[in-house]
């Protein structure tokens, strides 16, 4: 029987799951700037004045859903839920959620609503006037 021959160290699960000093090249975060570096453009200010040109065309030229909504709740005779739901193309209860929700709670505006004899429901944003 022959000396016993020393072992080599053996690694835990751990250790052998980070990366040594060696075997790393670069660390992440370096590797990302220098990437976004090599990727930017040196922009002229003719290049910026015509983004902001397009920009302003486009945020002039955007009418949404709850502007839409909101120019229909302010005509003097008001808004049928039907007729907004059509506008929108909403559901029932989305058109109800959004009067509920949004115009009352959010916006914080007075919802009034009045119904004739045989006619539909109509909702309208109430405006205080003489102040």
């Amino acid at each position: 029987m022959g000396a016993p021959q020393p072992m080599e160290p053996t690694m835990t699960t751990v250790e052998s799951r980070v990366p040594t000093e060696s075997k790393r090249t670069k660390s992440a975060t370096t590797a990302k700037s220098e990437k976004h570096k090599a990727t930017e453009k040196r922009s002229s200010k003719h290049t910026v004045a015509r983004k902001l040109e397009s920009s302003d065309d486009l945020h002039a030229a955007r009418v949404t859903k709850h502007d839409r909504i909101l120019a229909m709740l302010n005509h003097r005779d008001g808004v049928s839920i039907p007729e907004i739901m059509e506008a929108t193309s909403w559901q029932q209860h989305s058109v109800r959620g959004f009067l509920a929700g949004t115009i009352k709670k959010k916006l914080g505006l007075a919802l009034t609503s009045s119904k004739t004899a045989g006619n539909l429901r109509r909702y309208r944003i109430d405006t205080k006037r003489g102040r």
